[in-house]
């Protein structure tokens, strides 16, 4: 279950946002958002997880910047959305599973497959607090901005309404 625990206001080169800080007894998920998202439907959103390499390093190595940033171009030009960033470094293996698995990587083995064969999950993430989260912004449906049809198929599961997604990797070519 997640808590507010304090909000302000974030500007940003996207525009200005709403920060809503939330904690469910161990992490803080931060929620940013855009314009007025309460009771209503389609709204962007994009479920982002933390990534020091790409969002503080400006590691050319993976494209978590990017899609954070073409999350916020998209969500600025419609006036509304939201954006959950939530600490789950390393796809929620941590920062020690991402730096032992760098060696594979460079040997061309997938990250995912690093995870595995070093003894961590393929993939860890959930999104159970977004989905708490959007549901205590009152938001009633919203279009996922995701590459990822794992996250989608557990917002859904989480009982979110999804109307639909819509893929990064087009907006990349739009850029």
């Amino acid at each position: 279950m997640i808590v507010r625990i304090a909000e302000g206001t974030l500007k940003t080169r996207f525009g200005t946002y709403q920060q809503f800080l939330y904690y469910d007894g161990q992490k803080e998920t931060i929620a940013l958002v855009m314009g007025d998202v309460a009771n209503k439907q389609d709204v962007l959103c994009r479920v982002h997880s933390q990534c020091i390499h790409g969002h503080v390093f400006n590691s050319i190595e993976c494209d978590c910047r990017e899609q954070m940033e073409m999350s916020q171009s998209l969500i600025e030009e419609a006036g509304r959305g939201v954006i959950i960033f939530m600490d789950q470094e390393g796809k929620n293996n941590g920062h020690m599973a991402l730096l032992l698995s760098s060696q594979l990587k460079d040997e061309g083995v997938a990250q995912s497959e690093a995870y595995v064969r070093l003894g961590y999950q393929a993939d860890g993430r959930s999104y159970v607090r977004a989905a708490e989260i959007l549901r205590e912004l009152d938001v009633r449906s919203i279009t996922l901005l995701t590459n990822n049809p794992d996250k989608t198929s557990q917002l859904r599961d989480d009982g979110l309404i999804i109307t639909g997604t819509q893929s990064l990797e087009q907006e990349r070519k739009h850029l």
